[in-house]
């Protein structure tokens, strides 16, 4: 089973929510449909980092790590991201 981690950012107060998912695309449906308590109050999102593991155990090391990494971490992470995921490049 692959899992991706993901990156939003939301469009309101440009703060980042890091998560795990096997599929990151509907997740952010997810978060900007209200389901999610926790990002309910700052939607809309966009997705602007996804990275794709082969397992669970792998990805939850990487979840781990990113959530860690600064806002600015973030941000040029955001602007390195692919066109399709919302980066600059």
């Amino acid at each position: 089973m692959s899992c991706s981690v993901y990156l939003i950012k939301s469009k309101i107060d440009d703060s980042f929510y890091v998560g795990i998912s096997e599929n990151p695309k509907k997740r952010l449906l997810e978060h900007n449909s209200g389901k999610l308590k926790i990002t309910s109050k700052r939607k809309p999102y966009e997705l602007i980092y996804s990275k794709e593991y082969m397992d669970y155990k792998s990805a939850r090391k990487h979840e781990i790590w990113l959530k860690k990494k600064s806002t600015m971490y973030k941000n040029k992470l955001a602007q390195l991201a692919p066109p399709e995921l919302g980066g600059v490049k």
